[in-house]
């Protein structure tokens, strides 16, 4: 297993690790749900350098990924930031990624860490035909979120670049912590809100503690990946290899927002354009339990008549709304808000109704 740079600060907390994507990563210090709400009440540091981090350079860059990503580059300026996805070539998702817009010509992606060989490969395979420069530095960049309400007022305090003036979905580079050329960016993956900072792995040590100390009188909590899903999942946020993967496609996993067909011709393109007109046959959709047991990746869901219409991909006992929720594929006259809908947990079929994603509402 690969260790991040962090490895011996989580150790010190008695986080409880385990192997994550290949990586030795901390999956909870003082419990799941304490970090769970410490995050969407206050504010908590993640550990998230097991992260991908390729830079995508040359005077046709745009060009490159206008092909290979699903989304509308060309609507990027500079310091903005995109959620897109790697349609492959059947119209299924290759990875879902951010695209970070320096400039024209150069640009950072941001994959899953499951998927970094993967996603290389993939571009490797599209570079030749646009000419672009190609680097891989996910080993040597180390990735911290701070994410939560209070996340601005801490890392205030580490910098003289104005947070607030960093709009959603955009970035910046300064100092931080006394720590040159961070890049500070307006994103995450609870819908806390609060940023994510990128540093070089010799500066990930020296990152953790001035975060840490800077947020010890506002009650900063070390949080993991276990947290990190109910969080994400309270928001509708897809996992990639739960909620979407090579066989899923963007426009049955309601991700129609980031496949932008208007754009011109990428991979898939022609498929997804069939799709939306001729229309799917089955969605991601969201669910409450009405039962109070908890539904997992891969349980069935069926119908009042006990017909299979679908599985669940993931499911948590929500901490802020105190219920049993989930996101599964079904097929599409059942995904409709207010839907009834069974969940076969432990032999018995478990009623739940379909409702509109986010299950938080802001």
């Amino acid at each position: 297993m690969k260790s991040t740079p962090l490895l011996e600060k989580h150790l010190a907390l008695g986080a409880k690790m385990a192997a994550f994507a290949g990586y030795n990563m901390p999956i909870s210090y003082a419990g799941i749900k304490e970090e769970h709400h410490a995050v969407r009440n206050g504010v908590g540091i993640f550990d998230v350098s097991h992260m991908g981090e390729f830079v995508v350079k040359g005077e046709r860059a745009t060009d490159f990924l206008q092909f290979v990503t699903s989304n509308d580059v060309s609507k990027l300026t500079d310091g903005q930031v995109q959620y897109s996805c790697f349609p492959n070539h059947e119209g299924g998702i290759v990875d879902d990624l951010l695209v970070y817009r320096w400039n024209k010509n150069e640009y950072y992606l941001v994959v899953n860490a499951s998927n970094i060989d993967k996603d290389w490969s993939w571009l490797v395979q599209h570079q030749v035909k646009f000419g672009i420069e190609l680097q891989n530095i996910s080993d040597n960049l180390a990735l911290l979120a701070i994410q939560g309400p209070k996340a601005t007022e801490i890392l205030q305090t580490l910098t003289d670049v104005p947070l607030s003036d960093i709009a959603y979905y955009h970035f910046k580079s300064g100092t931080m912590a006394g720590i040159e050329d961070v890049i500070i960016s307006a994103t995450g993956y609870t819908g806390a809100g609060g940023f994510e900072l990128y540093v070089w792995n010799k500066d990930a040590a020296k990152m953790w503690d001035a975060v840490m100390e800077a947020g010890k009188t506002l009650g900063i909590q070390a949080a993991g990946l276990g947290a990190r899903d109910t969080l994400r999942l309270e928001m509708g946020y897809c996992l990639y290899g739960n909620d979407i993967d090579d066989l899923t496609s963007p426009m049955e996993a309601g991700l129609g927002w980031i496949t932008k067909l208007a754009k011109g011709d990428f991979n898939s393109s022609d498929i997804f354009k069939q799709q939306k007109e001729a229309g799917v046959t089955r969605k991601l959709i969201g669910f409450e339990m009405l039962d109070r047991r908890v539904p997992r990746h891969d349980y069935q869901i069926a119908d009042a008549e006990s017909n299979l219409i679908g599985k669940v991909t993931s499911g948590t006992q929500s901490p802020t709304l105190d219920k049993p929720i989930g996101m599964g594929y079904v097929n599409t006259n059942f995904a409709h808000e207010g839907a009834e809908i069974f969940i076969a947990i432990s032999g018995k079929l478990l009623a739940a109704k379909v409702v509109k994603l986010p299950f938080l509402k802001k």
